[in-house]
């Protein structure tokens, strides 16, 4: 693998950590608001009072006494998932797709059972899976029926769209596909596939696993430079409207479409990571800059799409 110099990132425009945190987090995050977008509780209530749209809530287990009485809500459902409250990286995830007579199938079609599940939420309510290990509480809601348009695109679970949200207008976008190698997560670090997105129209601009580029998903064989998402626009309104409900500048959406309710909001993140210009092969800072240099932002979610999609296109900065 070859380094690029410091000057060649620069010219590139690569936003680099030190920068994203002193640049942008730190001076358009306020720290009051983090807790609406680290508690996934928090997020999804949010998006419930501002009419964002978000996988129905199941169920809240919040003590030990809880989890007997939830057994029997379980036990009448066919599908749904399992996460911490304040989890990171897809830790803690649990995601069943169907049942075989008693036990539940994960999305990796490994069979469980109830007592299985149980222990899984006494570890999420320890906080085994939660930041700095604390006590924590585990959300039971719809699993999410994804679109045919990614058939074939995710291995054992559901891809989701990450956009970058900078003082409302949305400036970069990848999609997020599982492989057998993230064990069904769209974690790029656990070996997810990124695929960049050209900001203007949802098409493909080229993928990555591991960042090194690929051009066909490693488990399906399916090509990835045929992509495009449906529905483009409303997925960047949805993003975009996020800035009022959380009332942070620079955040991270993560987005899934699914087959009947279309675009949902899984979470936010006030700490988006980098990897995202991996995917796309350009830097976020141009973009970035040239948002701080508008003098007067445009006030609703629809015009700053529009701004974003006539700017930043594949052709565009």
């Amino acid at each position: 693998m070859r380094w690029a110099s410091p000057f060649k990132l620069k010219q590139a425009g690569i936003l680099g950590m030190n920068c994203r945190n002193v640049d942008f987090i730190g001076r358009y995050n306020l720290r009051r608001f983090y807790p609406l977008v680290d508690d996934k509780l928090k997020t999804k209530l949010l998006a419930e009072e501002y009419g964002v749209a978000t996988p129905a809530l199941i169920s809240v287990v919040r003590t030990q006494h809880e989890i007997s009485h939830v057994e029997e809500r379980l036990m009448q459902l066919q599908s749904f998932a399992i996460k911490p409250s304040r989890g990171s990286g897809g830790k803690g995830i649990m995601v069943i797709t169907g049942r075989r007579d008693e036990f539940f199938v994960k999305s990796s079609g490994v069979e469980i059972s109830l007592e299985d599940i149980k222990r899984h939420l006494t570890n999420t309510l320890a906080g085994l899976y939660s930041l700095r290990g604390n006590p924590d509480v585990a959300i039971i809601e719809d699993l999410i029926e994804f679109d045919d348009t990614f058939e074939g695109y995710s291995y054992e679970g559901v891809p989701d769209i990450r956009i970058i949200v900078f003082r409302g207008y949305p400036v970069m976008a990848m999609l997020r596909l599982a492989t057998h190698k993230s064990d069904g997560k769209a974690n790029l670090h656990q070996g997810a596939v990124g695929v960049g997105l050209d900001i203007a129209t949802g098409k493909s601009l080229k993928a990555v696993q591991f960042a090194v580029p690929i051009e066909t998903h490693p488990d399906t064989g399916k090509r990835l430079i045929d992509l495009e998402i449906p529905d483009w626009e409303n997925m960047l309104l949805l993003a975009s409207r996020c800035y009022e409900m959380s009332n942070l500048g620079y955040i991270g959406t993560d987005i899934v479409l699914d087959k009947s309710k279309g675009a949902q909001l899984l979470e936010l993140n006030a700490r988006p990571g980098l990897s995202i210009q991996v995917a796309n092969g350009r830097g976020l800072l141009p973009r970035l800059r040239h948002i701080e240099s508008i003098r007067k932002p445009h006030r609703t979610a629809e015009a700053r799409v529009a701004y974003a999609i006539e700017t930043f296109s594949a052709t565009g900065l």
